[in-house]
């Protein structure tokens, strides 16, 4: 069944919620602002169902409406949420006094990954000799796009792995459905960018106590970095990871 026919079968106040979060990714995946036609098409909901729950999150400010074009697009109460969820998750502030360490030891980017459904978000990252921590709002890639990505959504549940399947393109997914049992248990992982001129991303998960992931570690190392270069950047990740975890430990 098509998710659209999901949401709106579900019954009452959580069908609405649904429907709405349903909206707000419609949104976050096209242009900045959108026409209310094309999000009812788009979502398979009814031009008048799509219009109040657009009018209700404007009202609430995760929506806004552009007054030229009457068009929608996302709002800032999304941003506010996103900071304070990101502050609420112990995994980050482990993290944070590392990333600069191994951004010197290295002489590439660092960057902090999660899992949301089937992409994998950077929420934090450091690059430059002269750079602090910050958000980066902005890194959103395909799960299966990146090394951090494989190794979040091969630990994943069955749905997430279906969703990044049916994202990948034919070469990807057939690695993909040969490697998941290897990606799940690895202990870093390396894949060339996806952009054109890009970077070779070196990855480790973040485990906790029980085993269970919480984000990816990565490194960007220049393309046709050497295996000895690789390991030296392994290295240092589960370093960083492993002080990171005592640090979580002991909080």
């Amino acid at each position: 069944m098509p998710l659209s026919e999901a949401l709106q079968e579900a019954p009452g106040s959580l069908g609405t919620v649904r429907n709405a979060v349903l909206l707000l990714q419609l949104l976050g995946e096209g242009p900045a602002y959108q026409q209310l036609t094309d999000l009812a098409e788009r979502s398979g909901l009814s031009v008048p169902t799509v219009h109040r729950l657009l009018r209700s999150m404007v009202l609430a400010d995760l929506v806004e409406q552009d007054p030229r074009s009457s068009r929608y697009g996302l709002g800032p109460e999304l941003t506010r949420l996103s900071h304070r969820y990101l502050a609420r998750l112990p995994v980050l502030g482990a993290l944070s006094p590392y990333l600069a360490q191994v951004r010197d030891a290295v002489g590439a980017t660092v960057h902090v990954q999660v899992l949301v459904h089937s992409s994998v978000v950077g929420v934090d990252r450091v690059d430059g000799p002269q750079s602090g921590v910050f958000r980066d709002p902005h890194a959103v890639l395909p799960a299966l796009a990146s090394a951090g990505g494989r190794l979040l959504v091969a630990r994943g549940d069955d749905e997430q792995w279906k969703a990044a399947l049916s994202e990948a393109d034919d070469a990807t997914r057939v690695l993909a459905d040969d490697s998941r049992e290897a990606w799940a248990a690895a202990g870093s992982l390396v894949a060339a960018a996806v952009e054109p001129g890009g970077h070779v991303e070196v990855a480790v998960p973040v485990l906790d106590a029980a085993g269970a992931t919480l984000a990816a570690l990565a490194v960007d190392l220049p393309v046709g970095a050497s295996d000895g270069q690789v390991a030296e950047a392994v290295a240092h990740l589960r370093r960083a990871v492993n002080a990171a975890m005592r640090t979580l430990g002991h909080g």
